[in-house]
């Protein structure tokens, strides 16, 4: 099992694609260098282009005798330095990254000024109007539980279990940067980003708070809110059974 930390600004997103730079085919590429193998990663989860991760999980098969404690130096003399590996460890074989997976915890930045910033526009989704952060908390407390989050899910997806339970959704200011982190057993193509296009709407008084029950009950992603660009969303950490 490794740990990784990427910024995904310059990736078509973790999963490979043809005729595009992705994360998964960068570690893959490094690990034959180093293995002389072909090896499949198998990830928590799969982020979008542009998104970014402090801990993404992935795990692999290895039959090279390569000790433990050299594949992070290893691969991270082989990768760019926008992909780091922060670890690894020997787990049993029946691990999955993602299915043995408990629970999992985003972070969504929004930069919000009547100006751009330079500095954080790979890394924040740049709202210019200004947010109510307390009708946005209030936003937020009806989601937490367990709902059928289909609303909240773009097309796209095969998954036909759209339940998901929400643990916490935290709303941090520092100055212009405003963090969300959302933590959950799971999480449906695009929520996160789509929760927060939502309550961005919310925050900028352009729908109610109570729009959020009917949206729930909808079932429907025409309800729902925009979703929020890739750039400020970060897969923060995967959470496993001790």
């Amino acid at each position: 099992m490794i740990e990784i930390e990427y910024d995904g600004t310059n990736y078509s997103g973790w999963q490979i694609q043809p005729n595009a730079r992705s994360v998964q085919e960068e570690i893959m590429k490094a690990l034959k260098k180093i293995t002389n193998e072909e090896i499949k990663l198998n990830a928590a989860g799969r982020t979008d282009a542009g998104v970014h991760a402090k801990g993404q999980v992935a795990n692999f098969y290895l039959n090279a005798s390569i000790p433990t404690n050299r594949i992070v130096p290893a691969l991270n003399s082989n990768l760019a330095q926008d992909i780091t590996v922060l670890n690894a460890k020997e787990v049993p074989l029946d691990f999955h990254a993602r299915y043995s997976a408990e629970s999992k915890k985003y972070l969504y930045n929004i930069y919000n000024s009547s100006t751009r910033s330079s500095l954080f526009r790979n890394y924040s989704y740049h709202v210019t109007n200004k947010l109510s952060i307390s009708k946005m908390e209030n936003a937020a407390k009806k989601l937490i539980g367990t709902h059928d989050f289909k609303a909240f899910m773009s097309s796209g997806s095969s998954v036909q279990d759209t339940v998901r339970t929400i643990y916490t959704i935290k709303i941090d200011k520092h100055n212009n940067n405003i963090c969300l982190s959302f933590h959950g057993n799971g999480f449906l193509y695009n929520m996160v980003r789509i929760i927060v296009g939502t309550l961005v709407e919310i925050g900028t008084d352009k729908r109610p708070i109570e729009d959020i029950e009917q949206i729930l009950l909808s079932k429907d992603r025409r309800k729902a809110g925009h979703t929020a660009p890739p750039q400020g969303l970060i897969l923060e950490k995967v959470y496993y059974p001790s």
